[in-house]
């Protein structure tokens, strides 16, 4: 055997956003041992490109206990997966109002993978229109401009965004210029 095989498996916790399992595993060598793994569905997140402009989103991190700029993204309720390109769309519009003219697929992201589940789907969103949000009730606080590329590397710098997904995409955007 090369990897961990499951030998069992129980729901510990579940919500509209996530599910907590402990599996028994067996370790290659034969020992016996516990994993917790964390299970959300799929994400998107939205990198929206106007020119040398992008757009943020800023909300109240609850676990963090601090507002945070990123880039816009999230699952489908009710732990539904959803198409990427689709889910895309959906939170694009929802959290901003924009919508894409084209949307390019930049990658994909591991979350956390030392824990949970959860993957996501990178998006270019370009040929932006400009509407109205539809957030969701959880998201009430949240506000979106629009920044320019000089001001987003700053922001990255200097801390004012730290979330992994959205330095993550960026990096998988600078990629894709070369």
């Amino acid at each position: 055997m090369d990897w961990i095989e499951t030998v069992g498996s129980r729901e510990i916790y579940r919500n509209n956003w996530l599910a907590l399992r402990e599996d028994d595993i067996r370790r290659p060598d034969g020992s016996d041992g516990i994993y917790a793994v964390l299970d959300k569905p799929t994400y998107a997140l939205v990198i929206a490109q106007d020119g040398d402009r992008f757009h943020l989103v800023e909300q109240f991190r609850y676990p963090l206990g601090l507002r945070r700029w990123e880039f816009p993204q999230g699952t489908a309720p009710d732990l539904k997966n959803l198409e990427p390109i689709d889910l895309a769309e959906r939170e694009l519009r929802e959290e901003t109002g924009l919508r894409a003219e084209t949307m390019t697929l930049l990658g994909q992201l591991d979350v956390a993978p030392g824990m949970s589940s959860q993957r996501g789907w990178v998006f270019l969103a370009t040929g932006i229109t400009e509407g109205e949000h539809d957030r969701e009730h959880e998201e009430q606080d949240m506000h979106s401009a629009w920044f320019s590329r000089a001001e987003v590397e700053q922001m990255m710098r200097d801390g004012e965004i730290t979330d992994a997904q959205s330095i993550a995409a960026f990096a998988l955007l600078l990629l894709s210029e070369r």
